[in-house]
């Protein structure tokens, strides 16, 4: 079973993101559509995507 968490910068209308990790993947869904599924992405690309989102790189 896995844990979701809300993303720290989900806002109050609704339009929120939720990742579950693991050692193998990082999980990424829409909190309004759960049930439609999930982005899967290995850590290091995850990681790699975080920094250059950070650094204004994309």
């Amino acid at each position: 079973m896995e844990t979701w968490r809300k993303s720290s910068y989900s806002h109050t209308n609704g339009e929120c993101l939720e990742i579950a990790e693991s050692p193998e993947s990082v999980k990424v869904r829409d909190t309004q559509n759960r049930t439609v599924g999930h982005l899967s992405f290995p850590p290091a690309e995850w990681s790699a995507f975080l920094t250059d989102i950070r650094n204004n790189d994309l």
